[in-house]
């Protein structure tokens, strides 16, 4: 009989959350410390890194509070050293905090502002990796969870460098995922809807636009934080233990509606 509690068990594990001290990252990092994991919560805002941090600790939960642009390598190395140096090894990456500075077509965006997206949403996960992968595969053991959107899976007129971004986040999954699979480390996509987050105010806080939205998603609301990091605990979790190289939408539905 296999018991559900072990299924998502993640005691003794340690897991780095970007992006954590708000929205999606937060709800993520809950659940995980929910499930017994050391989590270190992490954002450039160290006051709001630490109220989710102490939160999480009055709940009965484990966590720290280590600030990092992501934009910065040295900032992601401090990062990574800080986490091994407070909790041990690091068994469970989610990298979710990413950046959107430009709405409007293509042809349009200066260089600077898709660089931006680019370094942020994509570049950094590769350093990240890059940073935490090698001693994953030390002990045979670990989990990447990459925060994607379905803007990666379809056109859009508006916020098409966004796409771009997480389109080729699917990709680095799915690239690493086949890299390291072998020493028994899992990597893999979430790619929710429209959530209910400050990142997506624009975009819910817009009636008619939310109106023609929720006409075509079956479930007929937008997600909520807690909705993505229920599928972000199954893939950091012995419940994940088989899926490897995915993106799994998170969406109400949008994407299969006429």
């Amino acid at each position: 009989m296999i018991r559900p509690q072990a299924l998502f068990d993640l005691g003794g594990k340690t897991a780095i959350v970007t992006g954590s001290s708000r929205g999606i990252g937060r709800a993520i990092a809950g659940a995980l410390a929910g499930a017994g994991a050391n989590v270190v919560i992490s954002s450039r805002n160290s006051a709001a890194c630490e109220d989710v941090a102490a939160a999480i600790r009055a709940a009965g939960g484990s966590a720290a509070a280590i600030p990092c642009n992501i934009g910065d390598k040295a900032q992601l190395a401090a990062l990574v050293e800080a986490t091994r140096q407070r909790f041990g090894a690091i068994d469970i990456l989610v990298c979710n905090a990413a950046v959107n500075p430009y709405f409007g077509p293509l042809a349009e965006i200066d260089d600077g502002a898709f660089d931006r997206v680019i370094a942020s949403n994509v570049r950094s996960v590769l350093w990240l990796a890059a940073m935490v992968l090698p001693q994953m595969a030390a002990r045979s053991d670990g989990a990447v969870v990459i925060v994607s959107s379905i803007a990666g899976l379809r056109g859009s007129s508006g916020i098409g460098a966004y796409a771009i971004s997480k389109a080729a986040d699917m990709q680095v999954a799915r690239s690493l995922a086949a890299e390291w699979g072998r020493h028994n480390i899992r990597v893999n996509c979430l790619a929710p809807g429209v959530i209910m987050t400050d990142f997506a105010r624009a975009l819910w806080q817009d009636e008619e636009r939310m109106e023609r939205r929720l006409a075509r998603t079956p479930l007929g609301r937008i997600g909520d934080p807690a909705d993505i990091a229920g599928a972000a605990l199954l893939l950091a979790s012995p419940a994940g233990r088989y899926i490897t190289g995915q993106t799994i939408v998170i969406d109400g539905g949008v994407m299969i509606a006429e």
